[in-house]
């Protein structure tokens, strides 16, 4: 006879709760999380711009108080020994003709001095490397030691014209065109220092590239005097300085008059930006002098 089979009971099946989530104390960091940087490193220029601008502004004594007396001192020193005997250059009196000079010239030497020593100065104490391991491509690394320079340039270039006005009435007569020459002058200065930074290993070697090569370019320029009075060849001579092109156009915006061409001027500083902004590039790029 068959006997019948009973089904064997299953055992009841209960919901395991799931297990709670660790508490997160107060104060405990955000876990990591990956940034996302585009085709530009916005956050990481704009730190190194204010690296560079707040550099200089910390020392504001040295980077900006004193050019500013110093280019007083050339105003009052020239003024009171060539006014008398040239008050006029053409028909500019020499205080308006020399106060634009005076103020490119410091511009454009301070532009300089900020990014050349901010290398040489990283390079000798050993933490340019900590500029170089941040997420920063080569031109993004040109663009923000160039533009803490430009910024160091018109700063004092502001400054020493306010600190004009009271002893020169001059005024403006070309926005466009003063504006342009005082951030042109400014970045090639500053990019010429930036690449000779990187070339020099030491500060001795960066005060040969100052001493013998920006302050002659500079003082034979034109500024404390018409290029049209030399004789030749220095005439002609003079029209190959690049510091004569960016005197004499700041110059025009003042006071209406230029001894060269203006467009050649703009011309000029705009292929010596680009020129030398891509021989900074390729230094960073193939870290010439900066990697051991």
């Amino acid at each position: 006879m068959a006997t019948k089979l009973e089904p064997v009971p299953q055992p009841r099946r209960t919901a395991v709760p799931a297990a709670p989530e660790p508490a997160v104390a107060r104060g405990t960091p955000a876990p990591f999380r990956v940034r996302r940087i585009g085709r530009i490193n916005w956050r990481g220029l704009g730190a190194l711009i204010f690296k560079e601008v707040r550099r200089f502004i910390a020392v504001g004594i040295q980077t900006v108080a004193a050019p500013m007396v110093t280019t007083l001192l050339y105003l009052a020193i020239f003024t009171l020994a060539l006014g008398r005997s040239a008050r006029t250059v053409g028909d500019v009196p020499f205080p308006l003709f020399l106060a634009p000079g005076l103020i490119m010239m410091a511009m454009v030497q301070n532009a300089f001095a900020n990014t050349s020593s901010s290398i040489v100065s990283s390079k000798m104490q050993g933490n340019i490397v900590d500029v170089l391991m941040a997420p920063l491509s080569p031109g993004e690394l040109c663009a923000g030691f160039a533009i803490g320079g430009l910024v160091r340039g018109l700063v004092v270039g502001l400054t020493v014209a306010l600190t004009m006005l009271p002893f020169v009435h001059f005024s403006l007569q070309h926005w466009a065109l003063a504006l342009y020459h005082a951030v042109a002058a400014s970045s090639l200065l500053s990019l010429l220092g930036l690449a000779g930074g990187i070339w020099a290993q030491k500060h001795e070697q960066m005060a040969v590239v100052s001493n013998f090569i920006i302050t002659p370019l500079s003082f034979l320029s034109g500024t404390f005097y018409s290029v049209t009075q030399l004789p030749q060849p220095w005439q002609s001579l003079a029209h190959v300085d690049p510091f004569f092109y960016m005197i004499d156009g700041f110059r025009y915006a003042f006071i209406g008059h230029a001894e060269g061409s203006i467009v050649a001027g703009i011309a000029v500083m705009a292929v010596g930006n680009v020129g030398l902004w891509l021989l900074c590039r390729w230094m960073f790029k193939s870290g010439y002098r900066l990697k051991a």
